[in-house]
Formats: C-alpha cells, structure tokens, sequence
C-alpha cells in the first residue's frame, strides 16, 4: 500500500458523500446494514458518480471531503451545510470558512436525484462500518459556522481545544488533517506562511511563491500536498520535511505533542488508511438526527415545505 491510487481517495470520498445525504429513518438507532433492504445499492450509485466526477474535476474529491468536515463541525453531522441561503433563511455556506472554500453542491445534488429515481426517499451512508440512519437538519447555524470550523491559521493548542469540543482527541484531529492528502488551497491561506514564517523548507517557500506573490493573486491555488490528486500518507512525509501548505498543517509537527503520530503516518501508510477511516466513521457520529428529529429532505438545499 505505499502507493495508493485516485480510486482509494474514491473510496474516502464516497463515505462523506452518503454520510452528508438524507435518510429514511423510523428508529432511533444507528446501523451499519440500514440499507441493506431498502437501497442495497445505493453505494455503487454514488461511487459510479463520484469517479465520473473525479475523472473530470480530480480537485472535486478534495472538496467532497472538505463539506463533510465542514457540515460535522457545526451542529453535528445534519446535512445542515446543504441547505440554500432564502429571503428569510440565512444557512452556512457563506460564512466566513465556507465562502470560496466548501464547494461541491452540486455533485450532492446531482447524487441525490440519481439515489432518489432507484431507491425513493431512502437515503443514507455506509462505507468500512458506518452506522447509517441519519436524517437531515431543519436549521443550519450561520454564527456557529463561523466560530466552530478551525482556521487555516490556528496554532496547535487551539486545534486541540476545537477538536476536544467536538468529542475528537488530538490523535483524531492529527488523523483526520490527513484529509489534505488531496485538494488545493488558496494562495490568501498560505501567503503568510510562505513568505513570514521560519519553520518550512527554503526550497518549498521558494516554490510556492512562484505561483503566489507577495500581494495579489489570492486566489491562486497550491497544492495541499505533493501528490494533491493521490490519496496517501504524503501529507505526514511533507510535514516531517517542513513542506506543509497551510501553519495549521505544519503546527502538527513543529516540536509538539503530534510529532509522533505525524512520523508514524509518514513511513506507515497502511497505518493512516486504517485510522483515517476510523476517525471519519467517529467524526461522522457528531451528534446525528435520528428517529423523528430533523427531516427527509427532497432537495437536498431547501426543507421540506
């Protein structure tokens, strides 16, 4: 498993995608085999999807697993980020960490229109043992989206205390920042840590730059890390040498307490697939709607009239 192929960040991204989709639940109760009956296929639709669209845009993975994260962090995992700003409804996505950064409504939506013609009003999720069941949220949290999703320019400290607040350890959170194995960020995110900061590799700097200057191009993308369309354990080999894109992502291996975890990931890959899925199936149970609470939504950006 030392090189793993866009398919396994397929894979990754197909668990997020189910897990942000609506569901069709009478219990209360989570279950990894809640479609068996009902949807058995549901999985092979949307990974069918989600490699179409990966072939066509590789950057959309990235971004599938960025709205999960972002749709957990605030008010648990409720779909709550899919729903549409309306004339007297202001949801999450322009919030500050969201605007010009989540994206991929539109594979969500395309998705759910496809899992709804071959399995009517029973969506849901399941991938390495995700329990399923979730419903979706009425309300969505424009404040506790600019509050609660970590900054690009967070120091460790308070990495640790945001992830604490959601139930995750500092191991979760060094795990799950593995998700930068793919994607792009922007160059306003990282300007500063190319250009002002001491702890990162010259050479690194120097490429970076090229591609975002000292002002202007702010939205000039560079990659998350060296291999940004490949899903592996390069991300922890960059921090170990100093190449992380982002002071949030350097800050897990700068002389702190997740120094080790990062130098485990970075010469076992085997390691950080296996934990990686762990903590995604342990972010993906933040506080979900079960049972009667929430909604089935029949477009995924509006509630149910």
């Amino acid at each position: 498993m030392a090189s793993t192929t866009t398919t396994t960040s397929q894979f990754f991204i197909v668990v997020s995608i189910i897990s942000l989709l609506a569901c069709n639940s009478a219990n209360g109760q989570l279950s990894v085999n809640f479609y068996a009956r009902t949807c058995s296929n549901l999985q092979t639709i949307v990974r069918n999807v989600m490699r179409q669209t990966v072939i066509r845009e590789p950057r959309m993975g990235a971004s599938i697993l960025r709205l999960f994260f972002h749709d957990c962090f605030v008010q648990g995992c409720d779909g709550s980020i899919l729903l549409d700003d309306t004339g007297s409804f202001t949801g999450e996505q322009n919030a500050t960490p969201n605007m010009n950064s989540a994206r991929g409504y539109e594979v969500i939506d395309a998705i759910k229109t496809r899992v709804e013609a071959a399995c009517n009003n029973t969506l849901g999720g399941q991938s390495w043992q995700v329990p399923l069941g979730r419903r979706d949220s009425r309300t969505a949290s424009f404040s506790s989206a600019n509050s609660d999703l970590p900054s690009p320019f967070a120091d460790l400290p308070t990495l640790i205390s945001m992830f604490a607040a959601k139930g995750l350890t500092a191991r979760d959170m060094t795990i799950l920042s593995g998700g930068h194995a793919i994607g792009f960020s922007q160059c306003s995110l990282f300007r500063t840590r190319i250009y002002n900061e001491t702890n990162i590799d010259p050479a690194f700097a120097t490429a970076r730059r090229a591609n975002c200057p000292f002002s202007g191009g702010d939205t000039n993308l560079g990659p998350l890390d060296s291999t940004p369309n490949r899903f592996d354990n390069n991300y922890y080999q960059n921090l170990v040498a100093r190449r992380g894109l982002l002071h949030s992502d350097q800050v897990l291996f700068n002389g702190g307490s997740q120094d080790a975890t990062v130098r485990t990931y970075s010469i076992n890959p085997a390691a950080f697939l296996r934990d990686f899925g762990a903590a995604m199936v342990k972010m993906g149970n933040i506080s979900p709607l079960t049972g009667t609470n929430g909604e089935i939504r029949r477009s995924c950006g509006v509630i149910n009239s």
